[in-house]
């Protein structure tokens, strides 16, 4: 299957088969796929919770507005938002990149200081806006490598932020829940697997200039 056909394929699930789990090498793949997802400065401001125990769904479902997805989904995957980008955490980005790529620290100063004086010249409020674009720019990434994985999936926005936050112990003075992902195998019960994908034509999204 290419990756026309995968995307062709894909919708947004509304019911999921709960009697069939993805194979734990399939979900390390697609997680792969976040994990290598472009992030802006290479800063990654966001961390991928993975639910996966029948427990922890269950407590869940209230803080979904629709919970079907959610009481029958293979997992689930909660991505949370970092609020700030405190020198610390820089600081812990640049000894990693030193460690991986084997370079002394110092040689990436100029590097490090282009970053500080982004985040410094910023207000929060534009950190979080900046965050929580890369936090979307990674559910592509998981929802295309489901895709091409043969996985269905459903991206919620719609979920009770303080319930939702709570019931997974989420510090909220430093992060944010962005949005979450179901991923699954659709159940044959979901009539809108047969529905026509509705896209606006080619001449009306795009422009060659």
């Amino acid at each position: 299957m290419n990756y026309l056909e995968a995307l062709s394929r894909r919708y947004s699930v509304k019911k999921f088969n709960p009697e069939l789990i993805i194979p734990q090498e399939t979900l390390l793949n697609i997680l792969e796929a976040g994990k290598l997802s472009a992030s802006s400065m290479g800063l990654q401001p966001y961390k991928i919770l993975i639910v996966e125990s029948k427990e922890m769904k269950e407590k869940l479902i209230p803080a979904f507005y629709n919970p079907s997805q959610i009481s029958t989904c293979s997992h689930l995957i909660v991505i949370s938002t970092k609020k700030t980008i405190e020198e610390n955490y820089i600081h812990g980005y640049f000894s990693h990149i030193s460690e991986v790529r084997d370079v002394p620290l110092e040689n990436l100063n100029l590097f490090k200081k282009s970053i500080n004086q982004y985040i410094t010249q910023k207000s929060q409020d534009e950190i979080f806006n900046w965050a929580e674009k890369q936090s979307y720019i990674v559910l592509a990434n998981l929802m295309y490598a489901a895709a091409m994985e043969n996985i269905d999936t459903c991206p919620m926005e719609g979920f009770r932020q303080n319930l939702i936050e709570e019931i997974l112990d989420i510090d909220t003075e430093q992060e944010k829940i962005t949005v979450t992902l179901a991923l699954g195998f659709r159940s044959n019960e979901d009539e809108f697997q047969h529905m026509k994908k509705v896209r606006k034509p080619n001449e009306k999204l795009f422009k060659f200039i």
